[in-house]
């Protein structure tokens, strides 16, 4: 069904200009991408549907949904009769058009996932570790790629556009927190992680920090759908988090804007810490270890939490208040129309953890503030990863909405 703002998107065409030095190959291959990104914000969009968004002729469009189409990369679907003129033909992604390969590095475990055109997985594989190291990194990820390969039709592993690689910024400094041994993620100092994955497959590698692909995961395929301007958290081992703006990501001079976990925010005893010190999942795992209780299947699957009573109780209601004073604070200063959160953990601790930070909103003083919507993310717990998936996808087919799919590497530090 089509969405009920394509009147909206039809008041404001996406026109092309082909000055510039550009030349008709290369407009040509931005309307292509144009009208795929369209038909996935939009399923079931007809033609005439894209030609009022895009600006562009009925001929344009009828030129290049037929080649998108004989390319696979569109389905369509039944006629829609008993309008005026010819019938409307609704289109849509076609699932099976493209696949990718998705790698999320955690401090505590990684995952691959094996994502297709609509950004649903279809296969996943998952390593947990007292700290991570390359030597078991690349063989997680090379070989599994191996195995999910063979998994698939010769026709599917023609389809397959690429790694994308999500991990977090400066491993090596994270040593100390996750318990590794002293200078053995030391490595992570002049290890290439890309080059590395990219010398062992023949598949395009992209690398991108953890939290702005999860962000850029809740962009494109979550509640960032609806809202043109979040913030966004994602907890993990360590929190970390996005800006949007414009629905486009803003990562800022040096690629850090939005990492959120050195925030300044202030605990129940009244002292300043950084908000990772607080709203972590290390941080309920500590809680548990002090209480005799094993932490161990916190990183065995997101989905397979169990409840862990008092102390998980005691950490949603500290990392809610901890997540209130970011959320005002960041409203503060943009004028968010949403907070978004998301985590390593299954929907019923994120339903609580929203619910109890909402509550603790609403016990601040609000004076001078305009609140934006508190919201769950929709994307899950794999967002790190079907963020890394992304990757390879919006680089070859779709428009390049955020500056998370441009080569950003050499500002993020990579």
């Amino acid at each position: 069904m089509v969405h009920d703002d394509l009147a909206h998107a039809a008041e404001q065409p996406l026109r092309v200009s082909a000055g510039g030095g550009s030349n008709q190959v290369r407009v040509r291959a931005y309307n292509e991408r144009l009208v795929l990104s369209l038909v996935r914000q939009h399923p079931g969009c007809s033609k005439a549907d894209i030609t009022r968004m895009t600006g562009l002729s009925a001929q344009t469009v009828s030129v290049i949904m037929r080649a998108l189409e004989s390319e696979q990369l569109l389905l369509r679907g039944e006629p829609i009769r008993g309008r005026v003129g010819q019938p409307s033909v609704p289109m849509s992604i076609n699932p099976d058009a493209v696949f990718s390969f998705g790698v999320k590095i955690g401090r505590r475990s990684a995952d691959l996932v094996l994502m297709d055109f609509l950004g649903q997985i279809r296969e996943q594989r998952h390593q947990t570790y007292p700290f991570p190291h390359p030597h078991h990194l690349l063989p997680f990820i090379c070989e599994g790629i191996a195995e999910l390969e063979a998994s698939m039709g010769e026709a599917e592993r023609s389809h397959i556009a690429g790694v994308g690689i999500a991990a977090p910024f400066e491993l090596w400094n994270w040593a100390e927190e996750v318990g590794a041994p002293e200078g053995a993620m030391d490595i992570w100092r002049s290890v290439d992680l890309q080059a590395e994955v990219q010398a062992r497959t023949t598949y395009p590698v992209y690398l991108r920090n953890d939290a702005t692909s999860a962000c850029g995961a809740e962009l494109v395929f979550g509640a960032g759908q609806r809202y043109p301007d979040f913030v966004y958290f994602y907890i993990g081992s360590f929190i970390g988090g996005g800006i949007v703006v414009n629905s486009a990501l803003f990562v800022g001079r040096t690629g850090t804007a939005g990492a959120i976990g050195p925030l300044p925010v202030r605990d129940k005893h009244g002292e300043t810490r950084q908000l990772l010190d607080i709203a972590s999942i290390f941080v309920l795992e500590n809680l548990l270890r002090e209480r005799g209780i094993d932490p161990q299947p916190l990183w065995y699957q997101a989905e397979s939490w169990i409840d862990f009573g008092e102390p998980l109780e005691l950490w949603i209601q500290d990392t809610a208040a901890a997540l209130a004073q970011a959320v005002i604070a960041a409203a503060s200063i943009i004028d968010f129309a949403a907070a978004i959160i998301e985590g390593g953990f299954p929907d019923w601790v994120r339903r609580r953890l929203v619910a109890a930070t909402i509550a603790a909103v609403n016990r601040l003083d609000l004076q001078g503030v305009v609140m934006p919507d508190i919201v769950e993310g929709e994307v899950g717990a794999q967002a790190r990863a079907i963020g890394g998936a992304s990757l390879p996808i919006f680089d070859r087919y779709l428009i390049d909405q955020t500056v998370l799919f441009k080569d950003t590497k050499h500002a993020e530090g990579h």
